[in-house]
């Protein structure tokens, strides 16, 4: 445990007792490993395989021929290498519970495993961290698994291949291609890198459609059919041969897609995973080309391939299954005198070199050709080109290393002098002449189009009485075309007659449509009835689909993507603004300035200025001749004061410092507070703050909606609630209306309607954007279809060159700001309770300090009248030496107490005393 890093002990055992369960068909080691004599050494090693394939049978016997074949040539080695077998059964976790299981209880010094991504990444783990070669044969290249410096990958040059089928492509002068995949990790993995080098050399993918094992005819026929439709002429196939033998081809041939006019390109992987079909199989792709990973031929390969045959089991070697070594077979062969050569030169006295290090290291000509590691990789590089004829396949030329087609006879860059006659599928000679997407014919794309005008700013349809063509206008029709206009495609629209209920909509556009008999028979109508219950659907929606499978292609119009909707169809991203909203009449009050500050805050406000006055009128009376006269004046003294600070425009020059302290703590108050009023005045004065919560003391709100919108009506309180009732209207001309006579209060609608609305009115109402709650407007297409993708990059493309911006402000007229989104509120009190506190600490000080000079000019009256109580003589006396010494009173606040008075004071106090 401790050798390969594993801290987790449960989890170890719970691999344990999964390999122990599962691996009924795994060999017995001992049968598996080679006589050993005493005296040398046994190097084991891991074979993890899935052999219930015939992938898996293959390499496993080739691997253990192969070790018998090195080992009878080389008898004189010191080392044997002892193979250890385990089935995966194709499942990665076994995978790994197989390769747990080798190194804790076998104690391997390397690993074979296959070819699945995802297994090849889970035992490159385990090999990371117990220090052990892990080598894989024939997995996909990826940039995961480049991380892992104990990872060698066998396999064929992808970015080889990629260059080869792009030269056999441009070849014949096509350009464009369809790509059919295996809709698995593995294949998915190993196909990008090809699709990255056909955008790199200008070959257009026109379409890409994945299959698996589990797809349905139906489903696949359906896929190839718009394939088809759309002008694809040549195919790459990227997938298993069990998919396109038994499913892909047969699906072809049925939609003539295996004749005249087409072409089929094979990948390695592909080609590589092929063995001995049957015949319908070999029929159903006649004329398909294949790249194949090359081996060349030789005496060692024919000797080794007839041994191979007589080592399998009877019961297999008489069979179908297995007929001829793969190239994954020959692959393992060279590995295996790899892993043998590399443990012999281990076990040398003067190398010091890791099992790693020495299969990095060997150099020796294999059955594949050259054997030596790059980079932790054996790549193939070089690929012979077949032609499927009939039950067999004949070479018509090789890809090289060097970037050029050959055959038998020369060797050149030129594809059509360089490679044998092909016989294409239909039986022709002559190539398929691929369409340009450019030249195709133009497709007529069939749309349906809402139709109820309500909002003839973002859909308005209309219908010619002599010619019945249907045509539309708009700011959601001018979007389709601008995202449809790449594409080639003649839009006919067509009206859809069932308002404005977009489910049935979606409905309508599905492939998912109920099947019905020419004459409806009352069992046909009571599952209809049924239907209805369980989809939400209306019965004339149903009946409208049901003759209508397959005749429309897409939906344009005010269409809200929804996840309802999405369970029918496929809708591109969207093309407006997300979210609803809410618009109200701007508000005209004579009140308005008083609504920046809360009641409480124009209160507390007032009373500040009245004390200030009044601090400012104590300190300043006795000296200063603007704060005295007769009481009236002194009062009015003290109001004018007070509230002139909130203009700077106090006449009366104070004398004190004190009140100086006061007055300039109180004008930074004010200064905070008129600032803060002004930014909240102008805010209220230029926009209005709606709000879906309404004070609860407002009652009977009348709320208008979009009728017919489920999406409006989700989010407003039910029709029942005693604070607020429901309108439906119907057009944006209902919405100013009833705005502006007070028959509803406000308005709410997705983003796109409200804007249509502004844009008429943009001086009467005004917008609150509120949190995203919906999805926007999107373009329905039929599940699967290949358009979505491409509309969607058209979409966003329109949005970052700022065209659809344009669009909007041309149909809807709408100047931004539009919204209210970052109004203020009223200020309160609670935000400004800081000012008041320095200010009335400011106050409370001056006060006090007024109080202390109030007591040092009464001194010697208060000595006196209180001469007779004698404990509170002493007290007097340390309190006048303390106000002695007090000098800075006498700076802020000038009085005529000078230290002789207060001298005479204290020895007046003592002679009491005494």
């Amino acid at each position: 445990m401790e050798r390969f890093g594993i801290q987790n002990l449960v989890l170890v055992s719970f691999l344990l007792l999964i390999s122990s369960k599962c691996f009924a068909l795994s060999q017995n080691d001992a049968g598996l490993k080679h006589e050993l004599v005493p005296f040398r050494v046994r190097v084991s090693v891991g074979l993890v395989l899935d052999l219930g394939s015939v992938e898996g049978k293959i390499v496993g016997s080739s691997v253990s021929l192969a070790l018998s074949d090195f080992y009878a040539v080389n008898s004189d080695y010191k080392t044997r290498v002892s193979l250890s077998i385990r089935s995966s059964h194709g499942e990665p976790l076994l995978a790994l519970a197989s390769a747990v299981d080798l190194l804790q209880t076998v104690g391997v010094d390397a690993i074979i495993c296959g070819n699945s991504f995802l297994e090849t990444k889970l035992l490159a783990e385990i090999g990371e961290q117990a220090r052990v070669p892990v080598i894989s044969l024939n997995s996909p290249a990826s940039l995961s698994l480049r991380k892992y410096s104990h990872l060698i990958q066998v396999m064929h040059d992808s970015s080889s291949e990629a260059k080869g089928i792009t030269a056999f492509i441009h070849g014949f002068d096509w350009k464009s291609v369809a790509l059919v995949y295996e809709d698995e990790d593995d294949w998915r993995e190993s196909m990008q890198l090809m699709v990255d080098h056909f955008h790199e050399n200008r070959v257009r993918i026109r379409s890409k459609v994945g299959f698996t094992v589990s797809s349905r005819e139906k489903m696949m026929m359906d896929r190839l059919r718009k394939m088809k439709n759309l002008g694809a002429t040549v195919f790459v196939v990227h997938m298993s041969e069990l998919v396109a033998t038994h499913h892909l081809f047969p699906c072809a041939g049925k939609l003539g897609m295996m004749g005249e006019g087409f072409a089929w390109i094979l990948t390695a992987k592909t080609m590589n995973s092929f063995h001995e079909a049957d015949g319908f199989s070999k029929e159903a792709m006649e004329g398909v080309v294949g790249f194949r990973s090359y081996i060349p031929m030789s005496k060692e390969l024919q000797n080794f391939t007839s041994k191979w045959r007589k080592s399998l089991p009877v019961e297999e070697a008489v069979g179908s299954e297995i007929t001829r070594l793969s190239i994954s077979g020959v692959w393992a062969h060279d590995v295996a005198w790899a892993l043998a050569r590399a443990a012999e030169f281990t076990r040398m006295s003067n190398v010091s070199s890791t099992l790693l290090e020495a299969i990095k290291e060997c150099r020796f000509k294999g059955l594949s050709g050259s054997f030596q590691i790059k980079h932790k990789k054996l790549l193939s590089n070089k690929f012979e080109i077949v032609n499927l004829i009939g039950s067999g396949e004949r070479r018509i030329g090789l890809w090289n290393s060097n970037g050029s087609f050959s055959n038998r006879r020369q060797l050149s860059s030129s594809t059509h002098n360089n490679l044998e006659t092909i016989i294409w599928p239909g039986g022709t000679i002559q190539s398929p002449q691929g369409r340009k997407l450019g030249e195709s014919k133009r497709k007529t794309l069939r749309v349906l189009v809402t139709s109820s005008n309500r909002f003839p700013r973002l859909v308005k349809v209309a219908t010619d009485p002599l010619t019945n063509k249907v045509s539309a206008e708009g700011f959601c029709i001018d979007v389709f075309r601008a995202s449809m206009s790449p594409f080639n495609y003649e839009l006919e629209f067509i009206r859809w007659p069932h308002g404005s209920n977009y489910d049935d909509l979606a409905y309508a556009l599905s492939s998912q449509v109920l099947t019905l008999t020419q004459s409806l028979q009352l069992q046909t109508l009571f599952l209809i009835h049924v239907y209805c219950v369980e989809t939400e659907l209306s019965p004339l929606a149903i009946l409208f689909c049901a003759t209508q499978k397959d005749k429309y292609d897409a939906a344009v119009g005010d269409i809200t993507i929804t996840f309802n909707r999405s369970s029918y169809v496929d809708f591109t991203m969207p093309f407006t603004e997300l979210g609803l909203g809410i618009v109200a009449p701007k508000e005209r009050s004579m009140w308005v300035f008083l609504q920046p500050l809360t009641p409480d805050l124009w209160l507390t406000t007032a009373a500040f200025f009245v004390l200030t006055g009044i601090i400012v009128w104590l300190i300043e009376r006795h000296e200063n001749k603007e704060f005295q006269g007769s009481w009236s004046k002194q009062i009015g003294v003290i109001f004018w004061f007070g509230f002139s600070t909130l203009v700077y425009a106090h006449r009366e020059k104070l004398k004190h410092n004190l009140s100086r302290f006061v007055v300039t703590v109180w004008v930074f108050a004010v200064l905070i507070l008129t600032t803060s009023y002004t930014a909240t005045l102008t805010s209220m004065m230029t926009v209005q703050q709606i709000r879906f919560n309404f004070n609860k003391h407002h009652v009977n709100h009348v709320v208008g909606y979009l009728l017919g919108s489920r999406i409006a009506m989700s989010v407003t309180p039910s029709p029942g609630h005693k604070e607020m009732s429901m309108k439906g209207l119907n057009t944006s001309e209902e919405y100013a209306q009833f705005l502006l006579n007070k028959s509803v209060t406000f308005v709410v609608d997705e983003l796109p309607y409200l804007k249509v609305l502004l844009g008429e009115n943009p001086a009467k109402f005004v917008m609150a954007k509120t949190q995203c709650t919906t999805n926007g407007f999107g373009f329905m297409f039929q599940k699967g279809d290949e358009l979505v993708p491409k509309v969607s990059r058209e979409i966003s493309k329109l949005r970052a060159k700022g065209r659809l911006n344009e669009m909007a402000k041309g149909w809807l007229e709408i100047q931004l700001p539009y919204t209210t989104e970052d109004t203020s509120s009223p200020i309160t009190l609670d935000r400004f309770r800081g000012v008041f506190i320095i200010t009335g600490v400011s106050s409370a000080f001056a006060l006090g300090v007024l109080l202390i000079h109030w007591l040092r000019d009464r001194w010697r009256h208060l000595v006196n009248s209180l001469s007779w109580f004698y404990p509170l003589n002493w007290f007097i006396i340390f309190l006048t030496q303390r106000l002695v010494n007090l000098r800075i009173l006498r700076t802020i606040h000038p009085s005529p107490l000078d230290d002789p008075i207060s001298e005479n004071v204290v020895q007046m106090s003592e002679s009491n005393i005494q």
